[in-house]
């Protein structure tokens, strides 16, 4: 059986506001809010490990605290917002966001950086980050709006990322680290009328649905992971993680200790950005065309290439920007095809659990990407190790993704009693 049954409609069969350029928009919104203040958090570990005398792994646990707490939250985050509806799990996760910025801001103690920054935020991330944008623009949507909507999505999360990293960088310089903080987590609050527009209507139960199109999320797992090419995927997805969580963390400390200023530093993290967008509507566009998984493997292979080049040249400030620009045009791009590999191969229906879950295995490589980084570096003064380590796994990740297989699983037709 080719198509999956019990999928959900366009809103706009039962909403007259929520038209899709409304959705897109509220979206967007939410995906550069929720993305900006966690990609510009490494500007906070110098002023903070000066002034409560810490090392750059007590930061880095911290943030690596929150990857994997992102990612284990996710899924569950998914499953709820899958049959209870999204606007609830948003809600929710805006304001653990926000409260984790905000104990952030009073953190004296390594206890209470890994409270707010690590726990809170994580969970705050797994319910109101584009990850759920963007699997409500998959179920809200006409089918022939979702490829690009999921690339603006994706790439209003650069635009945050693009708008944050200067503006943090001003209010740390200007008004102090805690402050920078302060007005990041009231932002926060902005991301709860905003997900109005991307309410998603409840599953209806068991009871109400014919056997025939009836899957429960224990039967969605067992399916998504006894299926090889899902398998694949999640397994790709892990370098994504980890290359894009010690970059963000560790790349302005790098450049500190390479004579590069603060300020350019927070100009690379903006051109991450700014050319993501680019990456991500590119990206969004072509997988309607192209094959998802050669685009998931040039997209791996790139970032090797160009972490390659970067750290075999002396570190300039051009050097630097030019390594900001290519990482950005593959940064988040690997989000609408994995994204929407997932919704070609098993449906809509149970989409945020399942991408969930393969976002997990990105999260955990995000965790062992700043952990990591922070040990290495205190152990040798030196993050060459883990630049290393980031080039070996984007060549695997694009060796894995080769194989896997772009159609609809196969499921048994019912048989009329």
């Amino acid at each position: 059986m080719s198509t999956q049954a019990c999928e959900l409609g366009p809103v706009s069969r039962s909403s007259t506001w929520r038209t899709p350029a409304i959705i897109i928009l509220c979206g967007c919104a939410i995906g550069m809010l929720g993305f900006g203040p966690r990609s510009a958090l490494g500007f906070f570990v110098q002023p903070m490990s000066h002034e409560f005398a810490w090392g750059r792994d007590v930061f880095g646990l911290a943030i690596a605290v929150q990857n994997l707490l992102w990612g284990l939250g996710q899924p569950f985050a998914g499953a709820i917002a899958d049959r209870f509806g999204l606007f609830r799990v948003m809600c929710v996760g805006a304001l653990l966001y926000a409260g984790g910025l905000l104990l952030m801001r009073y953190s004296s103690t390594p206890l209470s950086l890994n409270l707010g920054a690590g726990v809170m935020v994580g969970f705050g991330l797994a319910g109101c980050s584009f990850n759920l944008v963007l699997s409500a623009f998959t179920k809200l949507l006409p089918a022939e709006k979702r490829g690009l909507a999921l690339g603006a999505g994706t790439a209003a999360g650069s635009f945050g990322q693009f708008l944050f990293a200067p503006i943090g960088v001003a209010l740390i310089d200007n008004f102090g680290w805690q402050q920078a903080l302060t007005v990041f987590g009231f932002l926060m609050l902005l991301i709860i009328p905003l997900s109005l527009a991307l309410s998603t209507p409840r599953v209806a139960s068991t009871a109400d649905v014919a056997p025939a199109d009836e899957q429960t999320i224990t039967r969605a797992l067992a399916e998504a992971f006894g299926h090889r090419s899902y398998v694949l995927l999640v397994l790709g997805f892990f370098t994504c993680g980890f290359q894009l969580a010690f970059i963000t963390v560790h790349l302005p400390a790098f450049l500190v200790d390479r004579g590069i200023s603060t300020q350019t530093g927070g100009w690379v993290i903006a051109a991450i950005g700014l050319f993501n967008i680019i990456g991500s509507l590119s990206v969004g566009y072509l997988q309607n065309s192209l094959p998802k998984r050669y685009i998931l493997s040039t997209i791996y292979f790139t970032r090797a290439l160009a972490t390659l080049a970067f750290i075999s040249f002396p570190i300039t400030p051009f050097s630097a920007i030019a390594f900001g620009a290519v990482s950005g045009l593959t940064w988040l791009s690997t989000v609408p095809p994995t994204s929407a590999l997932v919704a070609l191969m098993f449906g809509t229906r149970w989409l945020a659990t399942l991408y969930g879950f393969a976002f997990v295995s990105h999260q955990v490589g995000g965790f062992l990407g700043v952990f990591l980084g922070g040990i290495v570096f205190e152990k040798f003064g030196s993050y060459t190790p883990i630049w290393w380590l980031s080039i070996l796994f984007g060549v695997l990740s694009a060796l894995i993704n080769l194989p896997i297989v772009e159609k609809p699983v196969a499921r048994a037709v019912a048989q009329p009693a």
